[in-house]
């Protein structure tokens, strides 16, 4: 199964949310690779820090850019999971990536900069179909403050109504410290100590492999 996680901003926690789901798998016994599609390199610099601890549970990852469709569709048929890093803008990568894709994760914060990025990955999800009927999307609201009070994220939520095209997950990452951690110890928050920040991938995983 590929798994992209791309959108349209940076910043918006794609390589955090590419690294996490490929910590819990890998923690899972699930045979899995890391595509970092990224020049950044955030999702591959993790995985040297990973492999440096020789503790953890492996994920392979490969680097890979401009047309990524093709090496894709060579590494679903050698592993389990594929989970792939695009860039965060109107990338070759993620064109490409789009194409060969199983599942599209969306993430985006709940800010006004972030949800005018979403009519054009519409469009991209659109062209994509044309080669890959069956991708579906979904929408995943990262970052979201964890003051109860604002209510950003339920605005988010209204907003996203009008894409229908794009599925809202019920998995709220919220805004924690614990996240930047993990990403410079190559460590996923399922394998820290923090049990909201853990909760919340437990059940964005679950979410999205059902």
């Amino acid at each position: 199964m590929i798994i992209l996680i791309g959108s349209q901003k940076g910043g918006s926690g794609k390589s955090t949310t590419a690294v996490n789901i490929s910590a819990w798998l890998a923690d899972n016994n699930k045979d899995v690779c890391l595509v970092d599609a990224d020049r950044q390199s955030t999702a591959s610099n993790w995985v040297a820090d990973r492999d440096e601890s020789g503790d953890r549970p492996k994920v392979h990852c490969v680097q890979k850019y401009d047309n990524i469709r093709e090496t894709l569709k060579d590494l679903d048929g050698r592993y389990e999971y594929v989970i792939v890093d695009a860039a965060g803008r109107d990338s070759k990568e993620l064109r490409t990536g789009l194409t060969a894709a199983h599942i599209l994760i969306i993430p985006f914060r709940p800010s006004q900069p972030d949800l005018d990025t979403l009519p054009t990955m519409v469009d991209l999800v659109n062209q994509a179909k044309d080669f890959n009927p069956d991708l579906k999307v979904h929408g995943l609201v990262t970052m979201a403050p964890s003051n109860p009070v604002v209510n950003e994220t339920q605005e988010a939520k209204e907003y996203l109504s009008d894409y229908p095209d794009i599925a809202l997950l019920n998995t709220i990452i919220r805004d924690r410290k614990v996240y930047r951690d993990g990403m410079s110890a190559g460590l996923g928050v399922t394998e820290m100590t923090n049990y909201k920040a853990k909760n919340e991938f437990q059940l964005l995983v679950n979410e999205v492999l059902k």
